[in-house]
């Protein structure tokens, strides 16, 4: 069966990932020459790159269940046969999505306070986008902010949960249809890393005459 083609929205998270590194990566060069160079400092750079650093680690959570790229222990698992295992491994899925879902409603209640009543509270350094402004007849009484209102960097809480849960649903359909063994990186592949590094080994040992 020929692989569905990608989507923008199956490459969601490496690419919302690829732009907060890049973002990162600016905003500290800049800061560095900002205070090296031209003896001055960037006030909301540190503030900004804890953010973005923030929201790749929750996004990166989703992206590793998407990819199978999450650590485990596959040891008791393997010792049973494939339908078994299938078995405990759609019990663990249900788990994660469990887990998942429960973080997603707090994750949201949590975020909702700050875009309900306390949508007036801004963070600390970070300036507001004027092109963002228009929030502020939304959730601010018009008042316009002079910070960044917390709702917006909040936002990545319900949003990589949400994604989480979507991600574990994708991967347990996989598993019910046996396109995958597993939800976590197997020991296998630690195998194959070591005998492929050891077969390197052995041709440049050929190669060298050692």
């Amino acid at each position: 069966m020929q692989p569905r083609p990608s989507t923008w929205f199956d490459k969601l998270e490496e690419s919302l990932i690829a732009l907060f590194l890049g973002l990162m990566t600016i905003i500290t060069f800049a800061n560095v020459v900002a205070r090296y160079v031209f003896n001055d400092n960037i006030l909301w750079a540190l503030e900004a790159t804890v953010y973005l650093f923030a929201w790749m680690v929750l996004l990166g959570a989703s992206y590793c269940v998407k990819i199978t790229a999450h650590l485990g222990v596959d040891t008791v698992v393997n010792l049973f046969a494939p339908k078994l295992r299938r078995t405990l491994t759609l019990l663990a899925v249900v788990a994660c999505l469990a887990f998942s879902v429960l973080i997603l409603i707090g994750g949201w209640n949590y975020w909702w306070k700050f875009a309900g009543t306390a949508s007036f509270m801004e963070v600390n350094d970070i300036p507001m986008p004027g092109f963002l402004q228009f929030l502020a007849d939304w959730r601010n009484e018009g008042e316009l902010y002079e910070k960044l209102p917390r709702f917006i960097p909040y936002f990545i809480l319900p949003l990589s949960m949400a994604l989480l849960v979507l991600r574990f649903l994708q991967a347990g359909w996989r598993v019910y249809k046996g396109e995958q063994d597993l939800i976590i990186v197997s020991h296998e592949a630690e195998d194959d890393v070591k005998a492929a590094a050891k077969t390197l080994e052995e041709t440049s040992a050929s190669r060298t005459g050692v």
